[in-house]
């Protein structure tokens, strides 16, 4: 015991003796590691996790060679092929490892992007429709008191104030109608059943639709087809892509401007473009024009005294329905106005 105890005082000794020339070696090589890491403070996680890797085995050899001044016995061979057989294991390992962290790190980070932007849309369209729900029922409101407090008793009158309190209830149930297909669209809960859908039909019937609006708003319309393309589709999902463009574009073309409305095919797909006189949408504006409850500034055409809109809602369903079809919208100025153009696939033959 004695003598166990004396050679391990004796090992004490000789490595406190030996550790600062280790660690003269060593230092040099970590300080060169924590600039190589600096340098790579902006680069990939791989290279930080091996260089983060490297530094510790590199020290340590440079430490060991230092040590032994360098002369290489049969103990420091075997300890330098150790080490390099833990850097062959553990770098390779750091790289996977630094690209599977790197991967999920970007994933968070667009995960938590997407929330924040959901979460901002979700904001933007509750004030939105809290701002346009409150219109009118307050319209319908007032009117149902005065008719009820026979303020108004003339039967031309009685008649007029229902009118319009139908025409303000019509409103309500359209905006209740685009939350309900937007939930459905958001939630993933929408299933289509596609069939073979003659797409001139479904034009025909939503301009059918459309131009008593436009005649209120003193807006032509015209349509003319280049092709008869018949799409894989839904038809009441493809009528409502159909009325909520041509809706908007008569919303925003002033008096006596024109719609425009074609269809043809182009390659595998059918294309329908949608024409207005908006006045063109800033070029800034144009990546958020299908965004939940966007409406665009003060640019295009104003509303003031004309059939007004829903809750901003119309070009997100439009969006959504299209890219359930497997197809595609876009956006651009084109002449007086801007232009819609969806595409989508052709129906199997």
């Amino acid at each position: 015991m004695i003598e166990s105890g004396e050679s391990l005082a004796e090992m004490l000794a000789h490595a406190w003796h030996i550790l600062p020339v280790a660690l003269a070696f060593a230092m040099p090589v970590v300080a060169v590691g924590a600039l190589v890491l600096y340098l790579l403070r902006r680069g990939s996680l791989a290279s930080t996790l091996t260089v983060l890797v490297l530094i510790p085995i590199v020290a340590t050899l440079t430490g060991v060679l230092g040590v032994s001044g360098f002369m290489f016995s049969t103990a420091l061979t075997t300890m330098l092929l150790v080490c390099l057989l833990v850097a062959m294991v553990t770098v390779p390992a750091a790289v996977v490892l630094g690209r599977v962290i790197a991967r999920r790190s970007v994933w968070e980070r667009e995960a938590r992007d997407r929330e924040r932007a959901a979460e901002a849309s979700r904001r933007e369209l509750v004030a939105w429709i809290s701002h346009d729900l409150r219109s009118p029922l307050s319209g319908i409101r007032a009117m149902a008191e005065a008719l009820a407090d026979g303020v108004v008793g003339e039967p031309d009158e009685v008649a007029k104030y229902a009118q319009r309190i139908n025409v303000e209830a019509t409103r309500l149930t359209g905006m209740v109608d685009d939350l309900f297909e937007l939930s459905r669209i958001t939630a993933g809960a929408l299933r289509l059943e596609l069939t073979a859908v003659p797409l001139g039909d479904v034009v025909s019937d939503a301009l059918s639709a459309q131009r008593p609006v436009a005649r209120r708003n003193r807006v032509k319309v015209r349509a003319s087809a280049q092709a008869w393309p018949v799409v894989a589709g839904s038809d009441p999902e493809l009528a409502r892509i159909v009325r909520n463009l041509v809706s908007n574009a008569i919303r925003h073309t002033p008096p006596d401007g024109t719609v425009a409305v074609d269809i043809g095919i182009d390659g595998q797909e059918a294309l329908l473009a949608v024409d207005d006189a908006c006045g063109g949408i800033p070029e800034d504006e144009l990546g958020r024009v299908f965004d939940v409850a966007f409406r665009g500034s003060q640019a295009r055409t104003p509303e003031t005294g004309r059939t007004t809109g829903g809750g901003g809602l119309g070009l997100a369903i439009v969006k959504g329905l299209v890219e359930a079809h497997r197809g595609r919208v876009e956006v651009h100025n084109h002449g007086q106005g801007c232009r819609f153009e969806v595409r989508l696939p052709l129906a199997a033959r």
